[in-house]
């Protein structure tokens, strides 16, 4: 047995537990060090990294292999620290467990390693001291190149005061204060530096000019332009089906319209390809955002399909899909705000950055929601590319309230206007506003044989009421009591089981109606009635088409915004004379009949009239498939919103005047010896042009003389010498701002010429003024196009 000294026992035990904090602590220190040098150098000792944005600078630092090499000795140096306390944890442990005489033996031959393990603790702390040492030389190294490098490029890295770019400096300016307000600039690439601020004021946006060094290190790539493909008209709508998507109640609506609708469309699509021939027509990259029916904007009219309510929307858009689709085009469809993002190529933020990528869609149609929601994502590129944007718009925008600057200085401001789009770009359910493009939807088109079934079919006293809603009937009993003396008398308004409609009990009501049921019970009806509301719907024309009478009641006074709920905060003045003024004014007797409601007589003598009033089924070639797509075709082969202006702004600017007086003297004409001006459309050898009377609007000046208004034609008549060849003595004329321009003003021989070319406008009227009107002719039954327009 070999004695043990117990001091020696005792000693080595304290050694061991003063080593265990000591232990933690080198350890601690040892890993924070490595930690905080590798993220803090990482970056400098290597040139651009994989995945750097192109806008980021770095420089190559002299001594990057020496500075590596340095932090793996630390490493190395730290590893084999780590693997000496482990070591020593597994002697003090063996220590403590043993008491024997072996134990202790064991012990004593291990007490020289534990004696000497604090002197290698020691030097490795001593090795460490001296890394960071050197880590810190090349440091300040790193940053003494870094100033030099800085100093040499701060000339190229401040704001250039060039009048071509006036907002430059203030941009940087912006950049300095706020470019961590949105996170999309750090993914642009800013990063709090001078250079950073300019290479993104002047490579992805545009304000400031391109930085002369950068022609080296850019690394942005012109995108291929991908070769055109022509369209072709297709035969089938079953992929649309797949594209519209499902999930909600609006899309399965407009999915079973679609489908209700294909055979119509695809004889449509082959009739207008026989028309065109041989027509090149480039097939067009087509985004269509339905806005209204995202979750954002509240998707109102999902939940009340099934309840009686509004429909005229879903079936414009159905409509509008099966159409472009048809034509050939290439069609995305988002009901989504993310898809919508997804499809720009939104950066990730909030929307004050431009987009990640060229916009990589030809068109966007959208509605109000959904051009909201692009303005909010798009940041500038909203602006570079709205020209491309088409807004499905009901019931129209008139340009007073469309330019952001008149509508406010004029009280034309509302919730829905001042876009400063081209006031074409807003297309509409009916066309009642000349200054925006007529959309319009389809009816259902019948063939001869179920025309002459209808007519024998008919019932000669059933009327059917225009309305779904429980509310619309509301007041309405003494028209009905009228009415049911001659007629029986059918609803459709919906209810709940446990809740049968307010309704007159006379009336036979058949609940809420799928379409086809719908239509079956128009097929058999003699009149469809209105009550006033709704306004502008699809069923009075799916009523005619049916073979019924529309009875509708006349407004007096008209309802405006001025005076009517519903039209209040729309970005329009018109005047609705009637429930439906196309029906009205387009279709008239026999097929319609508008009249007073308050004059308890005149309705009844027009219901006694209607009893004995035969007509056949009647639907507007320009409601039917083959008329839809005909305009449409003619809209994306025509309409460029982003072409520049003509180079011929207005008559003044010619060197030969381009018209004539008419041989009567009342109007002027596009002379003959004037040759067509290239690419305008529609062509202006269609221009008529009259001097309106006082108070009365351009739209109704031109539908006095059978013609239609064609805002296009402004910029022709905006001239001094449109009023000399009128023989209208001007003892002046100023350019002003105003959408009631050009006129002329009787009292003091004032002339006045637009100066904003987004307000020349077809609407609008004023006693003082007799507005000077370009007018043109029209297909019978497609009154968007003029008679050479297709």
């Amino acid at each position: 047995m070999i004695a043990v000294n117990p001091d020696g026992k005792i000693m080595v035990r304290r050694c061991l537990v003063t080593l265990r904090p000591f232990r933690l602590f080198v350890l601690g220190i040892g890993f924070f060090t490595l930690c905080f040098l590798m993220t803090s150098l990482g970056g400098q000792f290597s040139a651009r990294r994989l995945g750097d944005s192109p806008f980021t600078i770095r420089t190559e630092v002299p001594g990057g292999s020496e500075s590596r090499g340095a932090l793996r000795k630390m490493s190395d140096l730290l590893e084999l620290m780590v693997k000496r306390m482990d070591m020593l944890a597994r002697l003090e442990n063996g220590s403590e467990l043993h008491h024997t005489a072996s134990a202790a033996h064991l012990a004593a031959d291990r007490l020289t390693p534990g004696a000497g393990l604090i002197e290698r603790i020691q030097a490795i702390a001593q090795n460490v001291s001296d890394i960071a040492v050197k880590v810190d030389q090349i440091l300040r190294h790193s940053l003494i190149l870094h100033s030099k490098v800085s100093e040499g490029r701060r000339d190229q890295c401040e704001a250039p005061s060039d009048p071509k770019f006036p907002d430059c400096s203030g941009k940087v300016e912006w950049m300095r204060a706020r470019w961590t307000s949105d996170p999309c600039y750090a993914f642009f690439g800013v990063d709090g530096t001078e250079c950073s601020f300019l290479i993104y004021l002047s490579e992805v946006e545009w304000f400031c000019p391109p930085l002369p060094w950068r022609n080296q290190t850019a690394s942005w790539t012109a995108p291929k332009t991908l070769p055109k493909v022509q369209a072709v008209f297709r035969n089938n709508l079953s992929h649309l089906l797949e594209l519209m998507g499902s999930g909600k109640e609006s899309l399965i609506f407009m999915k079973k319209r679609t489908r209700r609708f294909t055979a119509q469309w695809t004889k449509a699509a082959q009739h207008l390809a026989q028309r065109l021939g041989d027509i090149r027509r480039d097939q067009k990259q087509i985004l269509i955002h339905i806005g209204f029916l995202t979750e954002e904007s509240g998707d109102v009219f999902s939940p009340r399909v099934l309840k009686g309510g509004p429909l005229g929307e879903m079936v414009q858009w159905a409509d509008i899909l099966a159409a472009l689709y048809m034509l050939g085009h290439s069609l995305r469809i988002t009901v989504s705000l993310k898809e919508l993002q997804s499809n720009l190529g939104v950066p990730p933020g909030r929307g004050n950055c431009p987009l990640t990528v060229p916009l990589p869609f030809d068109l966007i149609y959208t509605d109000y929601h959904g051009l909201q929601q692009m303005k909010q994502y798009m940041g500038l590129s909203f602006k570079k590319y709205r020209c491309r944007i088409r807004v499905i718009d009901t019931f129209g925008t008139e340009p007073a309230y469309n330019h952001e600057e008149y509508a406010t200085l004029h009280g034309y401001r509302t919730n829905w206007g001042y876009w400063n789009l081209n006031p074409k770009q807003f297309m509409t359910m009916f066309p009642h506003t000349p200054d925006n493009s007529f959309m319009g939807f389809v009816s259902e088109e019948l063939n001869e044989t179920e025309k002459q079934i209808i007519k024998e079919s008919k019932a000669s006293n059933m009327a059917v009421v225009y309305g779904k809603e429980a509310s619309i009937w509301k007041g309405k009993e003494k028209f009905l009591a009228i009415l049911n003396k001659y007629m029986e008398i059918h609803g459709t308004v919906y209810y709940e089981s446990q809740r049968p409609p307010e309704v007159p009990a006379f009336v036979k009501n058949h609940g809420l109606l799928p379409q086809p049921e719908f239509q079956q019970l128009l097929r058999k009806a003699k009149l469809f009635i209105g009550f006033g509301f709704p306004y502008e719907g699809p069923a009075p024309l799916e009523a005619i088409a049916n073979g019924c009478i529309f009875l509708q009641c006349r407004f007096s006074p008209p309802h405006s915004s001025l005076n009517h709920e519903f039209f209040r905060g729309k970005p329009t003045s018109r005047e609705v004379f009637s429930q439906h003024p196309y029906a009205e004014n387009f279709i008239g007797k026999p097929h319609v009949w508008t009249v007073d409601y308050n004059n308890s007589e005149e309705f009844e003598a027009a219901v006694k009239a209607i009893l004995s009033t035969q007509v056949d089924p009647y639907l507007p070639y320009e409601y039917t498939c083959a008329g839809m797509l005909e305009r449409i075709h003619a809209y994306i082969q025509h309409q460029d919103f982003c072409a520049r202006p003509s180079p011929v702004p207005s008559g003044a600017h010619t060197a030969q005047s381009p018209f004539v007086l008419a041989s009567n003297a009342t109007h002027l004409e596009w002379s003959q010896n004037i040759s067509s001006i290239a690419g305008a459309w529609p062509p202006p050898h269609s221009l008529r042009a009259w001097l309106a009377a006082p108070g009365r609007a351009c739209t109704d000046a031109c539908l006095d003389h059978g013609l239609v208004c064609e805002p296009s034609f402004f910029p022709y008549l905006n001239s001094q010498d449109a009023f000399l060849k009128l023989r209208v003595p001007c003892d002046s004329t100023e350019w002003e701002m105003h959408h009631l321009y050009p006129a002329f003003a009787q009292p003091g021989q004032e002339c006045y010429l637009q100066k904003e070319p987004l307000l020349f406008s077809c609407a609008g009227a004023s006693t003082k003024y007799q507005r000077l009107c370009p007018c043109r002719d029209f297909h019978k039954g497609q009154v968007a196009l003029c008679q050479s327009c297709l």
